[in-house]
């Protein structure tokens, strides 16, 4: 086995381990915000008893896109390049979500936001430089 070939199936694995566990991430706190009344999920989050259910509910269902588009695509081999873009879309979506928390004086709890927009990034790199999605 060559040392490219080695390299590059870490890579894949490395990239396979951080689009499971950030797609599994997404698609928890999509099922939550969706799914959990909000009186009770205000005790984990403080800031979702203050907002409308709408933007709630839209925010479930951005997460779940997002979990579906680190996933499917790379998945089932149809439109891979989808994985990467997804992947810039969670970055934006995290810049979004650190804002929000900045604005209402809760800088504190963006340290997920921000471990995710960096697990993102690696996963838009590594995918945007044609690592194998799936090994053959």
């Amino acid at each position: 086995m060559t040392k490219q070939k080695k390299s590059s199936g870490t890579m894949h694995y490395a990239l396979w381990t951080a689009q499971v566990l950030l797609a599994g991430s997404l698609a928890w706190g999509g099922m939550m915000k969706l799914f959990y009344p909000a009186e009770k999920l205000s005790i984990m989050w403080p800031w979702t008893g203050e907002v409308s259910a709408a933007l709630l509910n839209f925010t479930g269902v951005i997460d779940l896109l997002a979990a579906t588009g680190l996933i499917l695509p790379a998945l089932i081999r149809i439109q891979p390049k989808l994985t990467p873009v997804t992947a810039c879309g969670v970055i934006i979506l995290m810049v979004c979500a650190s804002t929000f928390h900045i604005l209402r004086n809760e800088s504190q709890v963006i340290g997920a936001n921000v471990f995710f927009a960096i697990t993102a990034a690696f996963i838009a790199w590594g995918r945007f430089r044609k690592v194998p999605v799936l090994p053959k």
